[in-house]
């Protein structure tokens, strides 16, 4: 037999060619595969993921909202997750966002009454309901249809500018300013817009956020979501995906949640840190052995960091803020 038939024979009889289906499925049965093995996830959640992922990215503009300092050794793989509500801020984002957009006639003021009542209720137990925190995406998804993306930017960056630094938990803040002082990427992990998420963490100087991303098309939202809300099983499924694309080592990684709601996101990294938690996360913080930190106390977190670094993280912020309205008055 010539080479030229023992060719065809390998080619055509003994290992016909694989047509593009059949590529397909077995593509797909890798991928399912390598997500199970590594996150613990079925292939359509890892998916979902990806687009929140790829959806934050790009509303982003960039893959990371922040420059690491260059005096600063990089810990390639290490990075910290941070939820917004009641971990790193007081009280929910996305009423304190609904809240701006009525007094800018987005809606009316019997609309927001509901969100109002959620935002108290939020203050008042410490916890999240996953039933209030879905309407509130799907509210938040209504309001903004139409409207131009530019427009939505601008609104988010008042409302952290005038809103946000107050509601800084300093004790948090400290432990993120921790992480990127060793070097280590620091997220934004929250159900909140992505656009109010990113521009929170570029001014406070961490690496990026993910957030609830809406569609856009032609520059303006169309009232539609792009992957998941990012709560719940949501965060753990955008996390992986980050994971995969930043070439993080989760076992490397550090979460902090203040909601029982984010076990998935806490269950998935070496170290979690239940933050001013809900009671039931305490429990279940105990009863894993992780780590609780509660600065709803200001003495507490006095005790825990010392009034210099407490004072350094207000004074950080504080900084920013007065820079930014001396560049607006120019």
């Amino acid at each position: 037999m010539t080479r030229g038939n023992l060719r065809r024979f390998f080619e055509e009889l003994a290992l016909p060619p694989v047509d593009a289906n059949s590529q397909r499925l077995a593509g797909e049965a890798s991928a399912a595969l390598a997500a199970a093995e590594l996150f613990d996830l079925e292939l359509g959640d890892y998916a979902s993921g990806l687009d929140s992922v790829s959806g934050s990215l790009e509303a982003a503009g960039s893959a990371r909202i922040s420059t690491p300092d260059p005096h600063i050794p990089q810990d390639i793989g290490a990075a910290a997750f941070f939820d917004i509500d009641n971990t790193l801020i007081q009280g929910s984002s996305l009423a304190v966002f609904f809240m701006e957009l009525a007094k800018r006639r987005y809606f009316k003021l019997n609309e927001i009454l509901p969100v109002a009542w959620k935002q108290a209720k939020y203050r008042l137990t410490g916890s999240e309901n996953a039933e209030d925190v879905a309407k509130g995406r799907e509210q938040a998804l209504e309001f903004v249809k139409g409207r131009s993306v530019a427009e939505l930017v601008e609104l988010c960056e008042d409302i952290v500018d005038s809103n946000m630094g107050e509601k800084l938990w300093p004790g948090t803040k400290a432990l993120a300013d921790q992480h990127l002082a060793a070097g280590q990427q620091v997220w934004l992990v929250s159900a909140t817009p992505v656009q109010l998420a990113q521009v929170l963490a570029k001014r406070l100087g961490f690496t990026g956020a993910l957030g609830t991303v809406a569609e856009v098309e032609d520059g303006r939202f169309t009232g539609r979501l792009v992957g998941d809300i990012l709560h719940g099983p949501g965060k753990r499924h955008a996390v992986a995906a980050l994971a995969t694309l930043e070439k993080l080592d989760l076992n490397r990684c550090t979460a902090y949640s203040d909601s029982i709601n984010d076990v998935p996101m806490l269950s998935m990294v070496g170290t979690a840190v239940a933050v001013n938690p809900d009671r039931q996360l305490r429990k279940e913080a105990e009863r894993r052995g992780w780590e609780v930190r509660d600065y709803r106390s200001l003495r507490k977190a006095a005790r825990t960091y010392g009034k210099p670094a407490l004072a350094a993280a207000a004074v950080s912020y504080s900084g920013w803020k007065i820079t930014r309205r001396a560049n607006k008055r120019r």
